[in-house]
């Protein structure tokens, strides 16, 4: 079992060190606390039951054709499978993408302290246009025609974690088409590897105690440098309140709050401040994140 951690944790670090990754520039900041199915189908059915999430993220300020996107996602844990279904709707100028993923995962348990080794693959499709209603123009112009006639492709996701009751290591490959074939499936911003390390800490020994999850993450970018992002989720009252920071080598942040009533119904706000480059022309975006349980 030490093995098997040991294996998990240098994976995870030389993916850290890695020189040729790429990946979103600023992805929905609910996949590295409050939804981590989001970037990683390894966590699919992660805890037994049902849990439908949400979330929606728009540019705080209203820029004509500024990125719009929706997500919903559903899994189901049982046993030791967990199964889910993931759908991504982005509009970006105008470029409207949408990915709708199954996954698969295995969740196996070893000794004691809630320790798992926990697999899982993604599989659907993803399909890109350009939406000619917006088009300022001649909408029947062929490089419009040729780019809306492209098939819609094949896609999936593969990640892999090793959990306990505090520790969480984890790594993962999206957009499997790309990373093998390499293909050009969009013009950037594609997610080719997500990897982070977190440490549960009880602050306290009371009936609803507070805790901290520190947390470091490593992803690329698409022509782009790697990305680094650190940060911290707070809860309070058994983990039905809930604060965030995390701060990103783009030289921006993502603050956020939420409450988690009876580890059912969850809501939270966060707000990423934008990055370096992109801070003359407009500011963050804010995300909103909904789930419900059903235990």
């Amino acid at each position: 079992m030490n093995t098997i951690k040991k294996i998990l944790i240098n994976l995870v670090l030389i993916t850290m060190t890695g020189t040729a990754a790429k990946a979103q520039l600023n992805p929905l900041s609910a996949q590295y606390f409050t939804n981590q199915y989001l970037i990683n189908p390894a966590f699919a059915g992660f805890t037994q039951g049902v849990k439908i999430n949400a979330a929606y993220r728009k540019l705080w300020n209203n820029v004509p054709g500024a990125p719009l996107t929706q997500n919903v996602t559903a899994d189901y844990g049982f046993q030791k499978v967990g199964i889910g279904l993931n759908v991504y709707n982005e509009k970006a100028g105008l470029l409207r993408q949408t990915r709708v993923l199954g996954s698969y995962a295995y969740h196996l348990p070893l000794n004691g302290d809630g320790q798992q080794l926990n697999f899982g693959v993604s599989l659907g499709f993803l399909n890109q246009r350009l939406e000619t209603a917006d088009i300022n123009g001649d909408p029947n112009d062929p490089s419009v025609g040729q780019y809306n006639d492209r098939k819609t492709y094949l896609d999936g996701d593969f990640g892999v974690a090793y959990t306990s009751n505090h520790l969480n290591v984890q790594a993962s490959i999206p957009n499997l088409k790309t990373f093998f074939k390499k293909d050009e499936i969009k013009m950037a911003d594609v997610a080719t590897f997500y990897s982070a390390i977190s440490y549960k800490i009880n602050l306290n020994a009371d009936e609803k105690p507070a805790q901290i999850e520190p947390k470091v993450a490593f992803r690329g970018v698409k022509n782009h440098s790697n990305i680094l992002d650190a940060g911290a989720q707070l809860g309070l009252a058994n983990q039905q309140v809930f604060l965030l920071g995390l701060y990103h080598s783009t030289k921006n942040a993502t603050f956020g709050v939420g409450m988690d009533y009876q580890n059912k119904y969850m809501i939270s706000g966060t707000y990423t401040t934008q990055t370096s480059a992109l801070t003359n022309y407009t500011n963050g975006s804010f995300e909103l994140d909904l789930r419900i349980s059903f235990k």
